[in-house]
């Protein structure tokens, strides 16, 4: 070809990379929802657990301690202080750090008190009622308690606000000194933080932690006190950059690593830094076409998807090492085109699979390899030729490759060998009592464990810790719901009494039904039947007449006020209680919180003896239900793709035996890793599944190209050499990933490099046909 044609092959090439680029740029926004990852909930109990995930009150959670040198006093004050920095900024619903007391009742609540309070339920607002409740405030008002009263005593002489927190307050809180939450040792000062982003919005989630430490780099003091933050949100925002940072680095390690070793197996630097182009076009081809599919795509999408195209790096290897002395890059990419094709193609099929999963993210990371794969497999065999030198070296001459298929000829190519071992292998997985899988959603974070122990000390010490068992009543509307909330609030009691629950949470504890706020509001008086009844009661009493004009103005506009509903309290701390257990759905369910769980049968009992509308929710068995359903789901995608395989290799070498030898190494490879893995005491999750699939496309590639070179002693060593060449650099890669603190990346990276060697190893002995005779 021509200098001239090949410059005009370069430009346009380097114009499609710019215009993949600027497409993907221009369109793509990455998310960081987890459920985009997760199966489609098939019960109304996988439907709360994925909501719960990303928008539930708990994701928006951020737990926070501030710790150091400083006595109790002091901390005090910098929890003080770091909440009132908090308390207007957008990026926070709420910030609660126990100091709130009766101002935790917003103003606009507050003449509601009456309606939301159970006082009238066995009371009325008589004469006889207010004179106790005013002889009650005189012996408040000579006590300790004369602050906390008298600011209340006009608006409020029943103290029903107080009434009211007593009965809002959760079952188990922290600590208290100076006003505000610590924990048992008095070292710590706890915060709670509601974020406006969801749990998975990171960019949310950074605002708010970027917030939450400039305020406290803001606290007047000199060396200032040590902040830790914990939750889903920091997690999230944590792992990002730790992830992000490792793999630049190991990133970085690897690929200088990888320059190193291809330019001394070719004797080049330049053929190193042309093998990089495809793997462009691939990650280019891969964005563009998932910004154009789905507009929106997952982080993990990203990740998991330059991971799978990683193969893509093995096509031009297979060309630089299939050049024949004195013959032209095009004719050497032109032999072993259909092999290149086939591999391509057979590994897109793979990865297929993901499109059947009924899955979200895994159709985006179906499409992201797919796409890339095939343009680099494109820009291997029609643009990369024109970019190489005229002539090469012939790899076979190499003395390295000689001697290492002189060894290989020695080891064991008998199918039976090979059959023992797949035996061994699948009786291993089979027989071992160890579990296989792992069902447990949590594993599937990238949280190392010792953030998790932390993040489970902090909610310990804020009383907010991890709840596994909840009660679920389904009912038509929330009225509805509310209504059959209060019918079960004395089984409710007695059920506390038993010792089988140290509490339980119902939404109808913080929102009466409308049914009996309406019956409530019904037993307040008339403005002149309360205002005699005031006046009887303070007789012989030292109060003002008065005094307590607020008190009756309170009552009178509570007499004539619409009823409060769940939308209504929504902007108020009552509104996110109550959130958390009055789901919006449709149609809706109410949630009855527990804690102190102790007797889970009498639980279970309990609920059945109520009725069809009320059931107990193991939220731990409801995921690890929905991570089998995801993984059975993905084991039926991945056995259509190996049907469509079998047609796919059969067109391709149209031989049944020919298609036997080149999947007996690539199944083989796939349960001797697992075996492995097994035996070291790994169950397996979605991140080995797509680590395996990975490994299995290398190892199909390696295969065919076996195959393809049969027993011809020179075109075996090229084949050798190429392959040798891909695992190598394979293994280097994914090898620096095995040795990451990230556990998502080290299950890949360790993973893959085992893969990937036994593919080599298994393919090399069994995938060659007797003869190179019609070699496709």
């Amino acid at each position: 070809m021509s200098g001239a044609r090949r410059l005009l092959l370069a430009l346009a090439w380097a114009g499609a990379l710019g215009l993949l680029g600027s497409l993907a740029l221009g369109r793509l926004q990455t998310g960081g929802d987890l459920r985009l990852f997760m199966p489609a909930a098939q019960t109304a109990d996988q439907r709360l657990l994925l909501d719960s995930l990303g928008e539930g009150p708990g994701a928006r959670l951020l737990l926070i301690a501030l710790s150091g040198g400083e006595d109790a006093e002091t901390l005090a004050g910098h929890s003080q202080d770091l909440r009132a920095a908090l308390a207007d900024d957008p990026a926070f619903r709420r910030v609660l750090n126990g100091e709130e007391g009766l101002d935790a009742i917003e103003p606009s609540l507050l003449p509601y008190r009456y309606l939301l309070s159970p006082t009238l339920d066995a009371e009325s607002l008589d004469a006889a009622f207010l004179r106790r409740a005013l002889q009650a405030r005189l012996q408040d008002l000579g006590s300790p308690a004369a602050a906390l009263v008298e600011p209340w005593l006009g608006r409020d002489p029943s103290l029903e606000i107080l009434r009211l927190a007593e009965r809002w307050q959760p079952a188990h809180e922290p600590e208290r000194r100076f006003d505000v939450w610590f924990d048992r040792e008095g070292r710590r000062a706890l915060l709670l933080a509601e974020t406006t982003a969801a749990g998975f919005d990171p960019q949310g989630q950074q605002a708010a932690l970027d917030a939450i430490h400039a305020a406290v780099d803001a606290l007047d003091t000199e060396a200032g006190p040590t902040l830790e933050i914990s939750g889903p949100g920091a997690f999230s925002v944590l792992m990002r950059e730790r992830t992000q940072g490792e793999a630049t680095r190991l990133s970085l390690i690897a690929s200088a690593a990888l320059v190193l070793l291809l330019a001394l197996a070719y004797r080049s630097l330049r053929l190193p830094l042309l093998g990089a182009l495809p793997l462009a076009t691939a990650a280019l081809a891969g964005l563009a076409t998932v910004s154009l599919l789905f507009g929106t795509v997952h982080g993990i999408t990203l990740a998991f998807g330059f991971t799978l195209i990683g193969v893509a790096l093995d096509y031009p290897l297979h060309l630089f090492s299939h050049r024949h002395a004195g013959r032209d890059a095009y004719a050497d990419a032109r032999r072993i085109g259909p092999t290149l094709a086939g591999g391509v193609l057979s590994t897109c099929l793979a990865y297929a699979s993901f499109l059947a999963s009924g899955v979200a993210g895994l159709a985006q990371l179906a499409a992201f390899s797919i796409a890339g794969l095939l343009a680099a497999g494109l820009a291997t065999r029609w643009l990369l030729p024109a970019l190489l030198p005229a002539t090469s070296p012939d790899p076979a001459q190499s003395g390295w490759v000689a001697r290492l298929d002189a060894w290989g000829d020695a080891l064991p190519r008998s199918p039976a060998f090979a059959l023992a071992l797949g035996v061994l292998a699948a009786g291993w997985l089979t027989l071992s009592p160890r579990p296989l899988w792992d069902d447990n959603l949590a594993h599937l974070t990238p949280v190392p464990q010792d953030l998790l122990e932390r993040d489970a000390e902090l909610r310990e010490a804020l009383g907010a810790s991890d709840v596994r068992h909840l009660l679920v009543l389904e009912g038509s509307d929330h009225e509805a719901l509310l209504q059959r909330c209060e019918t079960l609030l004395p089984a409710l009691d007695t059920l506390r009494a038993s010792g089988a629950v140290g509490d339980a949470e119902p939404p109808c504890r913080y929102l009466p039904s409308l049914a009996t706020q309406r019956a409530r509001q019904a037993r307040l008086p008339n403005p002149e039947a309360l205002e005699a009844a005031l006046q009887e009661a303070m007789q012989g009493l030292p109060f003002r007449r008065d005094a307590f004009a607020p008190f009756l103005q309170d009552v009178e506009a509570a007499r004539h006020s619409v009823l409060l509903t769940p939308g209504d309290v929504g902007d108020t701390l009552l509104g996110a209680r109550l959130g958390s257990l009055l789901s919006a759905a449709d149609p809706p369910v109410a949630l009855i919180g527990l804690s102190g769980v102790r007797d889970r049968a009498a639980l279970q009992a309990f609920a059945e003896a109520q009725g069809e509308d009320l059931h107990l929710l193991d939220l731990k068995a409801a995921s690890e239900a929905l991570a089998a359903g995801y993984r059975e789901r993905m084991l039926l995608a991945l056995g259509l793709a190996f049907g469509l395989l079998l047609v796919a290799l059969a067109a391709l070498l149209r031989d049944a035996r020919r298609v036997a030898r080149v999947l007996l190494p690539v199944l083989l490879a796939a349960l001797l890793t697992a075996a492995a893995l097994h035996a070291v005491g790994v169950a397996f999750n979605l991140f080995h599944l797509v680590a395996l699939i990975l490994a299995s496309g290398l190892g199909l590639d390696y295969a065919l190209f076996f195959q393809r070179a049969g027993r011809d002693p020179v075109e075996r060593r090229r084949t050798l050499h190429g392959i040798v060449l891909c695992a190598l650099s394979t293994a280097l890669v994914f090898g620096l990933l095995a040795s990451s603190s990230i556990p998502v990346l080290r299950a890949i990276g360790l993973t893959v490099a085992l893969g990937v060697a036994f593919n080599l190893l298994l393919a090399a002995r069994f995938a060659a046909t007797e003869s190179a005779h019609d070699r496709p």
